[in-house]
């Protein structure tokens, strides 16, 4: 007799468990942008360029991986940009690069898509041994079928040492 009494008491408790995970309201999706061949003129997250504040970057498709490596900057202020290559760099037509000093002014600049080509941006620099200010690196890269992806967004601070 009372194993009848446990088992609709069992089955109950399992339904009210799994209704109280579904009683949530659902997530409203993100919005999303389709890429067109040009660079937007604001980040994933409003902030426009021309800002010394980073934003999440898109994340390229498999069969489009490449890898860029943007260095430290050195004592002159210089920043390098370096093309690595990678699974997909036969699908991408042109990486470009936005350099926003930390006095508002902005460089562009294109680098090659061929495994090790390097590209070297004037940043800002510091005097003496007082540390210079933050600078913003972005790159964007183009695939062939006109999609543009910001795949880097980093800071750069000037080391005197």
């Amino acid at each position: 007799m009372q194993f009848s009494m446990t088992t609709p008491a069992l089955i109950f408790l399992c339904v009210a468990i799994a209704l109280a995970g579904c009683t949530g309201s659902p997530a409203s999706p993100v919005a999303t942008t389709p890429t067109t061949g040009i660079p937007a003129t604001t980040g994933g997250s409003g902030v426009p360029s021309g800002t010394l504040t980073t934003v999440p970057t898109d994340v390229l498709p498999n069969f489009n991986l490449v890898t860029i490596d943007v260095g430290e900057k050195d004592y002159l202020g210089n920043i390098p940009v370096i093309f690595q290559g990678g699974s997909g760099m036969n699908s991408i037509k042109k990486v470009d690069i936005t350099l926003t000093r930390a006095d508002g002014s902005i460089q562009t600049a294109t680098v090659g898509t061929n495994k090790g080509d390097e590209v070297e941006l004037q940043g800002t620099r510091g005097t003496g041994s007082e540390r210079g200010q933050v600078d913003r690196i972005e790159v964007w890269v183009t695939t062939n079928q006109a999609q543009t992806y910001k795949v880097v967004d980093v800071l750069r601070e000037y080391r005197s040492r």
